[in-house]
């Protein structure tokens, strides 16, 4: 007889976190194993929203540690940060323990089902691509037609509500994840100053050691510390933010739906959907 595992995995965000409210409530019978690979580099937040969020779902989410963290690696990279053109965090921090914790299961047989965060409204998003033939993908937000609102929709409704960073940040994942818009860097430095200094701590040292990436791009974070330079960028990201409310279309039935990166910013602002679902 095969055996078939279900998993999920969480990384703090919106979407994932409504995903997994949707397998309990839709799909009780199934099974699932929740898990989430830490980089030990998350928001806090992030970690204060998966123990609500086990709470919920009854059961505790699997942690996925990695071997290596991510100073190992930053020095096995010979100190050059990630970049959107070299994402080796997500491939060593967030997809090799993944990879190597459904191995066993492949190995012995077994099949293994992954539901992943994609929403209908994100055409231009794939999920993580198996090349196992008992590793199978299932995207059940596009299959339902479950689109951004909805997945608010779901989480209000549940009586969790948005993770708490959802006030000043659009993303999760680590405190200094290279797709935050510059915007997100001053408020990073606002509500976390520990974590912008040592973004900053490994950005010196990966510029002395000749790494032509900085964190934010085009601008090294000392300079988002000077207060004209971040006036600013708060003035950029408010025109923006009135260009997306004009151009959003009004729906009576959600009046309410948020503005997020992808819709200030526009598809640019992509990102890890392994990091950020």
């Amino acid at each position: 007889m095969t055996i078939t595992r279900h998993v999920l995995g969480l990384s703090g965000g919106r979407d994932s976190a409504a995903l997994a409210v949707f397998m309990r409530q839709r799909h009780p019978e199934i099974d699932v194993e929740y898990f989430f690979t830490d980089t030990g580099k998350e928001l806090p937040e992030v970690y204060d929203y998966l123990t609500r969020l086990e709470g919920y779902l009854g059961k505790p989410i699997r942690r996925l540690n990695p071997d290596r963290d991510f100073d190992y690696w930053l020095k096995s990279y010979k100190n050059y940060l990630p970049s959107a053109q070299s994402r080796w965090c997500t491939r060593q921090l967030k997809l090799r323990p993944f990879e190597d914790w459904v191995r066993k299961y492949l190995e012995a047989g077994e099949t293994v089902i992954s539901y992943v965060a994609i929403r209908s409204d994100e055409e231009y998003r794939e999920g993580y691509q198996s090349n196992k033939d008992k590793l199978l993908i299932r995207l059940p937000f596009k299959d339902s037609g479950i689109d951004k609102a909805g997945v608010i929709e779901i989480l209000d409704g549940s009586g969790l509500g948005l993770p708490a960073y959802y006030d000043w940040r659009t993303r999760s994942g680590c405190t200094f994840c290279f797709f935050q818009q510059k915007i997100e860097w001053v408020r990073l430095r606002e509500r976390h100053p520990e974590a912008f200094e040592e973004a900053k701590s490994y950005e010196k040292s990966a510029l002395e050691h000749g790494s032509p990436f900085t964190w934010s791009q085009g601008e090294p974070l000392t300079s988002l510390e000077c207060p004209k330079r971040q006036q600013q960028i708060r003035d950029d990201h408010e025109r923006r933010v009135a260009r997306a409310k004009a151009k959003l279309q009004a729906n009576p039935l959600r009046p309410d739906v948020q503005l997020d990166d992808d819709d200030i910013y526009g598809s640019a602002a992509k990102a890890c959907l392994t990091c950020h679902k």
